[in-house]
């Protein structure tokens, strides 16, 4: 059979949603493959269309060109294709309201997320966007989107990082990135960003998020605190922000509260999903209420009964499904699309050559010149880990007499030392007196000032001088 037949379906009654159950629908068809059943439902809930394909007609979608991933002149990039053929697109990009977008991709271990967002990163750099990525697998679900070492380098994007801390210093980075365009725009008499004059679209984009945010992550608080930030104030500064994760549930993403407003407003992408997921998704109004999704399976292909005595049957592996997504901001909400299928064949030993050509050669966008003295060492040198956050997050400088926190001394006030979290979203930072204290501990024998100086100064934390140690040493003995 080649045929496709396609059915028009409408509620009897004006105000009647149309339901279904795919299987039964299927079996109800004679159809034992529901990968070769389309079905899409209006907004509304009361027109339905229905496509019966010969053969799964998402199994295969080819990117022939890479170009194909560059973003067009409305702002958006082409990911994959629907059911019907037609493309999938994802805006990350308004030239009307001159609004970067946010971003979320939620799918299930084995979904294909990973190779979802190397074709979004792809894009990017494609698209002259500056990418800040956060690989929270330890660099796993991306390796190929390599991180520039430092201004003017060949990668990828313009900084990666592969830990918690790192991410944190990523937040803040491009936190601080807004606060400086928000007061140079300002100035110009700017209300909406005008993508590349000057500036170049940037996004902050967070794999596996939901390590960063569930319940007990030590940066939980304070990273639900940039990301709201970013995503609100950001879009008109030309700054996105994108998530992707392997949530089952709203609360490991930092709570309900935090992505509402991402998933009402944002470009949001479900892979392969958890029941309670989507139960929360359509309960807190996310979804319309008229929209049905059909459940994505794990497998491809007909599946039916065997008898034991059939000894010609062949135990063949059915076809996957990653990849396969519902683009719930796009043209068709209810419709089944798939991602680009790319990549070798087989696992590489290293980097997938295949995925390296989907990113080009060269250097990848960088955030703004304009913004470097204000943003530092963490981005200048592309640092990683605590490292990072030292960098970023700074301790409360010293006067000029060479007193601190420690001594009582008066501090400096500086635009990146001053912190927008709340004290109680902050995860404690060691105060002059903690490192003075581990010195002491760490050694049995008597210490002078200058030698506790010295060691103080290697713990990797700002350095201090030797009139702030003494005075630190004068409030332990009381």
């Amino acid at each position: 059979m080649s045929t496709i037949y396609e059915l028009t379906v409408e509620a009897v009654e004006a105000g009647d949603i149309i339901t279904y159950h795919p299987m039964r629908l299927a079996a109800a068809l004679g159809i034992k493959d529901v990968n070769r059943l389309a079905v899409e439902t209006n907004i509304m809930g009361s027109k339905a269309l229905v496509t019966i394909y010969p053969h799964d007609p998402l199994a295969q979608v080819i990117l022939n060109d890479p170009q194909m991933l560059v973003m067009d002149d409305r702002g958006r990039i082409w990911i994959g294709r629907y059911h019907n053929g037609r493309p999938s697109l994802l805006r990350l990009y308004d030239p009307a309201s001159g609004s970067a977008q946010r971003l979320l991709l939620f799918g299930t271990t084995g979904a294909g997320k990973s190779t979802a967002g190397q074709i979004i990163l792809a894009a990017m750099k494609r698209s002259g966007i500056a990418v800040l990525y956060a690989d929270l697998k330890g660099g796993q679900s991306a390796p190929e989107a390599y991180g520039q070492a430092g201004h003017g380098a060949d990668g990828n994007v313009a900084w990666r990082v592969t830990t918690q801390e790192g991410t944190m210093a990523q937040l803040r980075t491009t936190w601080l990135t807004m606060m400086e365009r928000q007061e140079r725009y300002s100035a110009m008499g700017r209300s909406k960003f005008l993508r590349d004059r000057p500036d170049p679209l940037i996004y902050q984009i967070v794999d596996e998020a939901n390590r960063l945010l569930e319940k007990g992550a030590p940066y939980r608080d304070e990273a639900t605190f940039y990301i709201k930030d970013i995503g609100r104030t950001g879009r008109s500064l030309g700054i996105g922000i994108g998530l992707f994760a392997q949530a089952g549930h709203l609360e490991e993403m930092g709570g309900s509260d935090t992505l509402r407003a991402m998933l009402k407003e944002g470009e949001v992408v479900l892979l392969r999903w958890t029941s309670s997921m989507m139960r929360q998704l359509v309960t807190d109004g996310l979804l319309p209420a008229g929209m049905v999704l059909t459940p994505i399976p794990k497998y491809a292909g007909e599946v039916d009964l065997v008898s034991q005595f059939d000894e010609e049957h062949e135990d063949d592996d059915l076809p996957g499904t990653q990849g396969t997504a519902y683009n719930v901001n796009g043209r068709y909400p209810s419709s089944k699309m798939r991602f680009w299928n790319i990549g070798s064949d087989m696992p590489t030993e290293g980097l997938d050559p295949m995925v390296l050509d989907l990113y080009g050669p060269g250097a990848p966008p960088e955030i703004e010149e304009a913004a470097w003295d204000l943003i530092g060492d963490a981005y200048g040198q592309r640092l990683d880990g605590p490292e990072a956050y030292r960098a970023i997050f700074p301790e409360p400088e010293e006067d000029g007499d060479g007193e601190g926190a420690g001594g009582g001394g008066k501090k400096k006030s500086s635009a990146r030392a001053a912190s927008p979290v709340p004290e109680q979203a902050k995860p404690r930072s060691r105060t002059l007196r903690d490192r003075v204290q581990a010195v002491l501990e760490a050694h049995d024998d008597p210490l002078d000032a200058r030698e506790v100086l010295d060691l103080v100064n290697a713990d990797g934390g700002r350095p201090v001088k030797l009139g702030s140690i003494r005075n630190t040493l004068t409030t332990l003995k009381d």
